[in-house]
């Protein structure tokens, strides 16, 4: 007895991320990711076994070091990108309780911000210290004495030639 059997055959495979776009030093943050494919890909962050959704676009992303997950529906995988989400805290408190002691901006690390330097300032336009996003940062002091509690200026030449300038507040 004859029998036909049809079988459908749907291409799929893991991402290729081809590129990822992150607005942060603002609010709100956020990041964009761009693959390319023959699947069908939801996306996730920081939890590989989160909740997945449909569109590649994260907001009011907070300051920190970020994993993107793109999965792939079929079955094929799962691509993670590590991407840094750089943040500018308004404030510090050196006061030696531990908490806010150091002033430095968020989200960095080596692999993704080894090129960046900070310049802080004073308001006359002084610098006062030269930073890395990947040391413990500023204490609030210049040649070993603790300085007033006002508005300090950075400027941020990020490794991407970006170069960010404001300014935050010392408070004793």
């Amino acid at each position: 007895c004859p029998k036909t059997r049809t079988i459908t055959v749907t291409a799929s495979d893991k991402a290729t991320i081809t590129s990822v776009n992150v607005v942060d030093l603002t609010t709100p943050n956020s990041i964009t990711v761009y693959v390319t494919g023959a699947g069908n890909y939801v996306y996730a962050l920081d939890d590989i076994n989160g909740l997945y959704q449909n569109e590649n676009v994260f907001d009011n992303v907070s300051a920190g070091i970020h994993t993107v997950y793109i999965k792939d529906l079929n079955g094929c995988g799962v691509v993670p990108r590590e991407v840094a989400v750089l943040g500018i805290p308004d404030y510090f408190t050196p006061n030696g309780d531990e908490y806010n002691d150091y002033w430095n901006i968020k989200g960095a690390n080596n692999s993704l911000n080894a090129k960046t330097i900070i310049y802080i300032f004073d308001r006359f336009g002084k610098l006062i210290k030269q930073i890395t996003p990947t040391s413990q940062g500023w204490n609030g002091t210049f040649n070993n004495q603790a300085l007033p509690a006002t508005d300090y200026w950075y400027s941020i030449e990020l490794g991407d030639g970006r170069i960010v300038k404001g300014h935050f507040a010392l408070k004793r």
